[in-house]
């Protein structure tokens, strides 16, 4: 009765933990997003389910993000870094068990049964030496031993919560590293998008400058006919042929621009790029990039890869200062052996072959100069720190959908006054142009007509790009996309006890 008591008690014991509560800090930002001139005026509402596919609705780009999803090296790497914290998980949950220990042996003799040579000693000393030696050779013989034994080798019973506060450490940095494989997805998804829309503004801007280099050559025929006809001057013929070498060198520039477009996707996709899959132009591909929904609440970042991963290492720094503290109290391990030995194998399992061991160990150090202590300062210490990155990472992504929301809040405007402004530089070229062959203006005129056209056709490409990046910069601020989880269940939920669940050892 008294073993059965001592047994509880132990149980009770072990599933005790020193590890402080885990408590998410509050969210160090505004319940809300900032509102004002620069900032879309929407109402608070809770964030429908969000996958990249609503946001980027191509079939081409979808295409390539999945093409990216599957052969992208980063991704690779990340998966072998949950396969290897899993790992690290599963060793440590696996100090928790005892571990049983099977051998067996076969030891052989071989030296003197019995100094038989006496027994003939007393016709003297030289006969009783005699007979001894003989004795001795003859009377050597082989003996041989089999031994078998099973046993517990140094269980340490978990009475303070030590193991398990090192297990819940690790599972929750497992989690943590699962948690960073879908920021890494979530960024390459992003990526992919960015590229894929740098390219066609690329296209965009080489279409301007080959359209450009074309009327730039046109009006360097027109003004070398003109000067052969004595009606204009050398400087409008220098002055044409500047516009046509600018164009020109504009043209080279984004042709390297392109394939350099090319080489940056085919690194995310890792592998070839289909040319069917790019686009022909960013007013083509700028419309296929949807915005996400307007009614925003802050709590959405709480679902963010990074803010997800900075918390889990929070947890885990929370179990360290559990396995810290209990530390500081002894240690008792049992150790058990159970076997059977035998001279001869026909007879190792009888019952008078078999042994058994047990005992149990109790440490404690009785000076160490502090550290023990200081281990759990230490821990402390850390602990601190992650509360303050975990804050630092909701700040950081509420400041990331802040700035998106704010271009997003003066991007449309700015884009419709971009349009206006090239729309008139093209018909002011149009009337200068007209004019100039007319012979009613001079061909300066024409020539500053076509110089603002060209800058600002210019300035709607980068307008228009910067308008779909907007939208791309705001679903990866947001993060929480369903699709890109690593696990099909998703992170499992951490244990409130000092005992660990999920994997098995």
């Amino acid at each position: 009765m008294k073993r059965v008591l001592l047994l509880l008690s132990t149980a009770a014991l072990a599933g005790c933990s020193m590890a402080p509560k885990d408590v998410r800090p509050a969210a160090p930002v505004p319940p809300s997003w900032p509102v004002g001139d620069a900032y879309l005026r929407t109402s608070e509402a809770t964030l429908p389910a969000l996958t990249w596919r609503d946001v980027f609705r191509d079939p081409r780009l979808q295409t390539l993000i999945e093409q990216a999803l599957a052969n992208n090296r980063d991704l690779r790497v990340a998966a072998a870094n949950i396969a290897a914290a899993r790992a690290q998980y599963r060793i440590q949950r696996g100090a928790q068990f005892p571990e049983v220990d099977v051998s067996a042996g076969i030891t052989e003799r071989r030296g003197n049964v019995n100094n038989i040579g006496n027994v003939g000693g007393g016709a003297g000393n030289a006969g009783g030496n005699a007979g001894g030696n003989a004795g001795g050779n003859v009377g050597g013989g082989l003996r041989t031993n089999y031994t078998t034994q099973a046993g517990i080798t140094g269980f340490e019973l978990d009475l303070f919560g030590r193991l398990a506060s090192l297990t819940r450490a690790q599972q929750n940095s497992y989690f943590a590293t699962e948690a960073g494989a879908r920021a890494t997805r979530l960024t390459l998804v992003g990526d992919i998008a960015t590229a894929w829309l740098n390219y066609a503004s690329d296209a965009s801007l080489l279409a301007v400058a080959e359209q450009t280099a074309k009327s730039a050559g046109d009006s360097v025929r027109l003004t070398r006919a003109r000067l052969e006809g004595g009606v204009a001057p050398r400087t409008d013929l220098r002055q044409a042929e500047q516009i046509l070498a600018a164009a020109q060198n504009d043209v080279a520039r984004q042709t390297t621009a392109l394939a350099q477009d090319v080489n940056a996707l085919r690194l995310l996709a890792g592998s070839e790029v289909d040319p069917s899959l790019l686009p022909a132009s960013i007013e083509q591909a700028a419309p296929s990039i949807a915005a996400v929904p307007a009614g925003l609440d802050s709590s959405i970042l709480l679902r963010r890869p990074d803010v997800v991963q900075a918390e889990y290492q929070l947890r885990a720094a929370n179990a360290q200062i559990g396995a810290a503290r209990a530390a500081l109290f002894p240690r008792i391990s049992l150790t058990s052996v159970l076997g059977f030995a035998s001279t001869a194998l026909t007879s190792l399992f009888n019952g008078d072959a078999f042994t058994w061991q047990a005992g149990t160990t109790a440490s404690y150090p009785i000076f160490r100069a502090g550290a023990a202590r200081a281990n759990v300062q230490l821990s402390e210490a850390q602990q601190q720190a992650a509360v303050a990155s975990y804050e630092r990472a909701v700040q950081t992504a509420f400041r990331d959908v802040a700035n998106a929301l704010a271009t997003r809040g003066t991007i449309d405007a700015q884009l419709r006054a971009t349009q206006l402004q090239a729309d008139a530089a093209a018909d002011t070229y149009t009337l200068a142009n007209a004019r100039y062959r007319g012979g009613i203006d001079t061909f300066l005129q024409s020539l500053d007509a076509q110089r603002s056209l060209y800058s600002a056709q210019r300035q709607l490409v980068t307008v228009r790009l910067t308008a779909a990046t907007n939208l791309v910069n705001l679903y990866r601020a947001l993060g929480g996309d369903s699709q890109l989880e690593v696990t099909r269940a998703g992170p499992r939920p951490v244990p409130s006890s000092g005992t660990a669940s999920g994997t098995g050892g």
